[in-house]
Order: structure tokens, then sequence, then C-alpha cells
């Protein structure tokens, strides 16, 4: 990675850690050669940890060469879309780089998807081959989809087979009931049966500037979930670019907790790909999050790095038993997929003494596109500064090719190498969002001076009450500062006077109480008349997403069918 001339002085080169260079020159390959590399180096060294199950990076090699060739000998080829319907397990690691070694293109699913979600987005990105596990749970959900889909063939993977001794005996006898009855017929296909060959996969060639590695779906919080076309180059140089900005990471050294689901874009590359590049030993949470079980990983494997999102670092702050834990050996904790309030950074940084870093991204970018530094200052409310190699410029909300100056709110705007290519089968959202070479995010934001980015919110969840704008995350973190207050969500609903008014849900902390006359009391001198939720409701829970961050959607929609009913009565 060398230096390149610069050409433009951007606001954020008098902030930039000296050790790295903005502009550095990126290698420009596909993904699997990560794995490749590292092998070859670290190969003795542990590369996934699957309750207590241990894989060497040269062990993790030889299966995905295996299953390379498999695929290929199942009919994968150049651009073949095979997805992977995976929780957290080794089998996720093996498919991602085999499927990419092959030629095929990666289509990620939640597991936690409904019927109609699986059946969309298969039709929708033409996926012919899915991978899962043999838990009834998983395959209960796909089977149907042989018949009601163009899925072609369900490749099962006997979780027995990756749990430690004497686990893989003890499994399917006490958890008899939730391994899956599997009819064996020509549209299925056993991953013992795929792996049985000598590992000699045919070369693909791919070009890393064109050829798309993963159809990555956005979520679908701001609508119709769209697959984001991310080239191997886009995955590659994310990989490349997280890996510069945590300097203080060694090579084989560092040992790394997936508490997120690597299906999503955030876990990919800040867990898995990041965690691969750099020989770290990657520690598996499975089947699901849970606090008591992350920080007893955390203390157990000396986890070094703990990327998460905002309402994880919440749990830990408020867990009745944190002191009991050594969360000692975190070097540093990545924060990502939402806004991180400042409040749950401070409290976790005076609990555990790591710095927990806010960092921002999409789908779209691979997904990151700024951090705060590791060394040099953290300005508290930041998503940080760009990446390197990336620019991010702030433009007017109604005129797309007008720049705003340093310090006025706008739309987050980014130009990159890992910004994708586009939306598949979807031109008109692509040239909605892809202005030449500016991804416009659909955020809004400022950035300082200092070339320091400030999230405010999305666009869309801006709330427009009598004709002000009121930013959610704003009201979000005014809210936060509460001492009672452990979760909070603000979105606007529908008033006949003012239009839209903003109205928060608040989980408060256990033990604690909180009326809402004495709220307001408290956020009068830290919010506008305007900005001032005009309605307060206590929830015992809050929604959140597949890798646990809070959710609005949910409570949109409620809110609609509330306003709904009141109007036909």
């Amino acid at each position: 990675m060398k230096a390149v001339k610069k050409t433009t002085e951007y606001p954020w080169f008098k902030s930039y850690p000296k050790t790295i260079n903005w502009d550095m020159k990126f290698k420009e390959a596909p993904i699997h050669t990560i794995l490749d590399e590292t092998a070859a180096i670290f190969g003795d060294r542990p590369a996934i940890d699957f309750l207590g199950k241990k894989y060497t990076y040269k062990e993790v090699i030889e299966i995905v060469n295996r299953l390379t060739e498999g695929l290929q000998n199942l009919g994968v080829k150049k651009n073949t879309k095979v997805g992977l319907f995976l929780p957290n397990a080794p089998y996720y690691i093996f498919f991602y780089y085999a499927v990419l070694k092959a030629g095929g293109i990666v289509v990620n699913f939640s597991p936690l998807y409904a019927d109609r979600e699986i059946v969309n987005q298969i039709e929708d990105s033409e996926t012919e081959i899915m991978v899962t596990l043999d838990l009834e749970m998983l395959y209960s959900k796909l089977y149907p989809m042989l018949a009601k889909t163009c899925l072609k063939k369900l490749i099962v993977c006997p979780l027995k087979d990756c749990l430690p001794f004497p686990k893989n005996i003890l499994f399917p006898i006490l958890k008899f009931k939730d391994v899956a009855k599997i009819k064996w017929d020509k549209h299925h296909v056993c991953f013992r049966d795929l792996v049985k060959n000598n590992g000699q996969p045919k070369p693909i060639m791919i070009d890393p500037s064109e050829d798309i590695a993963l159809l990555q779906y956005t979520g679908g919080t701001t609508g119709i979930p769209k697959g984001a076309m991310l080239t191997h180059k886009n995955v590659y140089v994310n990989a490349q670019q997280a890996w510069s900005w945590f300097e203080a990471v060694q090579p084989g050294q560092e040992r790394i907790l997936a508490a997120l689901p690597l299906f999503h874009v955030f876990a990919m590359t800040a867990v898995m790909n990041f965690g691969i590049i750099t020989g770290s030993e990657i520690v598996m949470m499975f089947p699901r999050f849970h606090v008591d079980e992350a920080m007893k990983l955390i203390d157990k494997h000396k986890i070094t790095f703990f990327p998460a999102v905002p309402t994880i670092y919440t749990m830990i702050n408020h867990h009745p038993n944190v002191k009991k834990f050594n969360l000692s050996t975190l070097k540093a904790c990545l924060s990502g997929g939402a806004g991180l309030p400042v409040e749950v950074k401070r409290q976790f940084e005076h609990l555990t003494g790591c710095k927990l870093i806010e960092a921002y991204g999409l789908s779209e970018t691979s997904p990151a596109v700024t951090s705060n530094p590791m060394t040099g200052f953290n300005k508290a409310g930041s998503i940080g500064i760009p990446f390197p190699g990336t620019i991010v410029k702030i433009f007017d909300l109604k005129n797309k090719k007008k720049e705003v100056p340093l310090g006025t709110k706008g739309e987050i705007c980014v130009i990159g190498p890992q910004v994708m290519k586009g939306y598949w089968h979807r031109k008109t959202e692509t040239n909605d969002v892809l202005i030449g070479n500016i991804f416009h995010t659909g955020d809004v934001g400022y950035m300082d001076k200092d070339g320091y980015v400030f999230l405010v919110d999305r666009i869309k969840d801006l709330i427009i009450t009598s004709g002000y704008n009121v930013y959610p995350r704003h009201v979000e973190e005014a809210i936060y500062l509460h001492k009672a207050v452990e979760e909070v969500t603000v979105i606007g609903v529908k008033d006949v006077k003012r239009g839209e008014i903003a109205k928060a849900f608040i989980k408060l902390k256990s033990g604690m109480t909180l009326t809402q006359s004495d709220l307001i009391s408290f956020l009068k001198d830290k919010l506008s008349p305007i900005e001032m939720p005009k309605e307060i409701e206590f929830r015992a829970t809050l929604p959140k997403t597949i890798i646990g961050k809070l959710s609005k959607k949910e409570l949109v929609e409620e809110e609609l069918q509330k306003a709904q009913k009141k109007n036909k009565r």
C-alpha cells in the first residue's frame, strides 16, 4: 500500500493520523486471495473457534479448496448466485470464500427472514443454490422454496460435524427434535459429499473492478430491500482500509469476537474479512448474541477486538455483574450500524478502559466510510474522518449538485473505491443515488473545519413539525442524558395541527422510574420547544434489527395503524 501524490487538500488532512497515508495505493485482487495469502503465512495459527472446536488457517484453506472444487462439480461457475442462509458457524466462512473462488456470487440471507422475504430475495437475486444447516428451524423455511421459486438445490451442512467432542455426540441425541428430517434427492446435497475430492479447483479469471462478489441486500428500513452489487475490489479494498486504520493490530496475534451475524455487511468486513486479512482468531457466538455469554467469551479468550452496535455496548454498561468479568484485554471496540450516543461511549470507556471508536458505513459502501482515529482526537458525537482513499462531501438537501459550506447540514455523499457498482436490476434507483461517481447516502450530516463528519439523521427519518426540521437523533441524544434511560427511539407521527410531532419510545434501566412530566422538565434546557417530544411512551422492550440496533419501522407501522383506526371511528 504505497502512497501516491496528493492532488487536493481536504479538511480532514489536518486531523489525519501521522502514521496513516490517506492517499495510499490499495491492492486490487479477488476477495478469496485474502484467505490464500493469510493461510500461507499463518497456516498453523488458529483461525476459528466455534463453541470450543478450533480450526487453523491451514485447515480452513484445505476445506475451502475442496469445497470450491465440489461447488464447481455441482455447476457453480462465473456469476452463479449462491445464497448463504446461515447463522454464525464455520460453514459461513467456508462457503463465503469457496463460492467466490469458484467464480460465483454470494447472496447473503438472514435466517430470521419470514417466508415472504425469502421468496422475494430468491426471485430478485436469481439465487440458484442455497446453503443452510440441518436445523429444522432453518431447513423448514427453505425446503418449500424448491417448489415455488427459481431455487434449484439445497446444500445442507450437519451442525454436529463442526462441534467439539463430546457436543458432537450429544447434540443429535439430546436435540434430536431440532435436527431436520431431510429427504435426500436430486435437489439436496450434503456438505460431506461436496468436499470428497482432491481440493484442486479450476482457477477462475476475475476482474476485481468489474466482477460482482456479493449481492448485499439493504435492510429495507426505508423501503423494499435492494441488492447492492459489491465487486471484489469494493470488499477487498474496504478490508485493507480497515487494516490500515487499526494500526495497533499485530498480524497473527489478535482475537476477534464474532458477536454480530456475518451475513450482515458490518460483521462481514469488520469481523470476518478484517479478521482473515490480519490473521486473527475469530471466536464465534452461536446461535445469537447474549450479553452474559459475550462477556464470558471476552474474559475466557482474552478478546482484543470487539465490533458491535450501540445497543450491545449499552447492555454491557448496564449489566449488574459486569465488574465480575475481565474486559481489560480489549484493545479497541468499534461501534457501527447506528449512531453511538455520546453517553453510551463515555460509560463504556470509563467501565473498560478501552477506546470505543464510532465508525460509519452502509451496505452500498462495503460498508466502512469514516471512523474516528485510534490515535488522535475523537470528537464526541462524530462519526470520524474519511477512510484512506475516501472523499466525503456534503451536498444541499434539495440540489444534489450543490455542495454546502463546512458546518452546514446537508446530504452525506461518498466517493471511494468501496462504493458499490449499483443496485441489482434497479437502474432507476441506482441513478437516484449514484450521480457520476458520487454516492448519495440519504443521510443528513455536516463536516466541521477539521474534517470530522457528524451524522444528524436519515433524510427519511426527518420530522417536519410546523415547517421546522426536527432530527430524531438529536432528540434521542438529549433523552439519553437522563440517568434512568437505557434505550430510546424517536419517530415522527402525524398531527393535525403541526403536520408531524416527535414521539419518544423509552426503555428504562432496571429498577429506575421516570414520568413524562419529569422527563419534559429535564429536557427543557436541552431541546427547543419545537424539538420537544409531544408524546412519550415507556416500554419494557424496543424493537431491534437482526444485528441488534434499534429499529424504527415497527413503531412507525404501529402508529400508522393507530391513526387509521382512529380515522375510521
